[in-house]
């Protein structure tokens, strides 16, 4: 899935996209560790891999139908 970076905090590593329908979705470190990233910058167009509560790799506790980002990488064409 596609996004646009919105925030990000180098110094937690964490932040937000926006997906296209403009919908915020946060990011942990963890999420973005996995995408072997540095920097993100504002406005940068991203891929990102989602989970929801009850699939393989989902997050515990998570709300149904939660999604949480478990990767945050650049896009490529």
């Amino acid at each position: 899935m596609q996004a646009t970076a919105y925030t990000y905090d180098p110094e937690t590593r964490t932040g937000q996209v926006l997906l296209d329908d403009g919908t915020p979705l946060p990011f942990d470190a963890a999420a973005f560790d996995a995408g072997g990233l540095r920097l993100l910058r504002p406005g940068q167009r991203v891929r990102i891999e989602t989970a929801t509560a009850g699939e393989a790799g989902g997050a515990e506790g998570a709300a149904g139908g939660e999604r949480r980002i478990t990767l945050v990488t650049l896009q490529t064409f």
